[in-house]
């Protein structure tokens, strides 16, 4: 399956992405930041979510479209992030149009990464509007670094480091889609305890180490392998087309990037976990109909769980004691 050249979400025309990292805090916030407003849907499938203004992303309510998705660690502190997007975009005298005003549209969801080693005692006020705002002006095309950087600084999973990730896909009428995902699972990417992983029969071109599937999947491999009291959970994403898609149709696209979710991590959705993947359409390109629809679901499904595993494949640990290893240092 052809990807774009970077591999990356920003191979979409029109679109940039920023990070702003935090080794100390062990934390941090990334940006998706529309040239101009994106049509927009996503879902929420997980039991524990965090976010905002993720209601009106809905088919049926009233707003279209966004200027900005914010991904962000800090729990629900970290939803002061949106707000540091907005302070940029207002002064760039963008946002949805309300008589003599606009109002930014920037909606958001959150990670928990409070319990993985950082200095979290930062006074009376949370940082990630100073972060959110950072990763507004960070924003850029081209590429972008991967694993621990942005909203994956403080990412982990069941067994190894977490992570951003991103990967693109061509469908065969030419529509570029892409995933870019926080990986913080609350279970495994990995079989078992490693090497391989579950995403490993949609790999192109050995983006997370070309290591193929394991020749037998046992049942201790199919086993349940989660963080258990460690509760620092929740996997949230995005995917993007250049393809025109109406809202109802992106909401139909957020549901299939779940599918890559599931088929990236095991288990996934739990209760724990509050999986939340957001969906847009710059509409660069014109829709050929229902055939373009249905080969960009199957698309959101791969390129999610290939932005999934090279999320985990790229983290780095962070650098602390008694830091979660990440799968390099097991593996190389």
């Amino acid at each position: 399956m052809p990807h774009g050249p970077l591999n990356l979400m920003t191979d979409i025309d029109g679109l940039s992405i920023g990070h702003a990292t935090d080794l100390t805090l062990g934390s941090g916030v990334t940006v998706i930041l529309f040239d101009e407003p994106a049509t927009a849907s996503g879902t929420v499938l997980g039991g524990a979510p965090g976010g905002r203004d993720v209601t009106l992303l809905d088919p049926s309510m009233t707003v279209q479209q966004v200027d900005a998705f914010v991904l962000s660690g800090g729990s629900a502190f970290g939803l002061d992030a949106a707000g540091g997007v907005q302070s940029g975009l207002r002064a760039a005298g963008r946002g949805f149009a309300v008589g003599s005003v606009r109002v930014p549209i920037v909606p958001q969801a959150i990670l928990m990464d409070l319990l993985n080693g950082g200095a979290k005692d930062w006074g009376l006020h949370a940082p990630y509007r100073d972060l959110g705002y950072q990763a507004y002006h960070n924003a850029a095309r081209g590429a972008f670094p991967l694993g621990t950087v942005g909203a994956g600084t403080g990412a982990t999973t069941a067994n190894f480091k977490g992570g951003i990730g991103s990967a693109s896909a061509v469908s065969s009428s030419g529509h570029t889609i892409a995933a870019l995902v926080a990986v913080n699972a609350m279970g495994s990417v990995v079989v078992g305890d490693g090497p391989h992983f579950w995403a490993a029969p949609f790999e192109e071109e050995e983006e997370f180490g070309g290591l193929g599937q394991p020749a037998h999947v046992s049942a201790e491999n199919r086993a349940m392998r989660i963080k258990g009291l460690r509760l620092t959970a929740t996997t949230i994403g995005t995917v993007v087309t250049d393809c025109a898609l109406s809202k109802a149709e992106l909401h139909r696209l957020s549901l299939s990037a779940h599918d890559g979710l599931a088929r990236a991590v095991l288990p996934a959705h739990l209760p724990l976990d509050g999986d939340t993947m957001f969906s847009a359409s710059t509409g660069k390109r014109q829709s050929n109909g229902a055939a373009d629809l249905m080969e960009l679901c199957h698309l959101a499904t791969l390129v999610t769980a290939r932005a999934i595993a090279r999320g985990v494949f790229e983290a780095v640990a962070l650098p602390y004691a008694d830091a979660q290893p990440a799968w390099r240092d097991r593996w190389g």
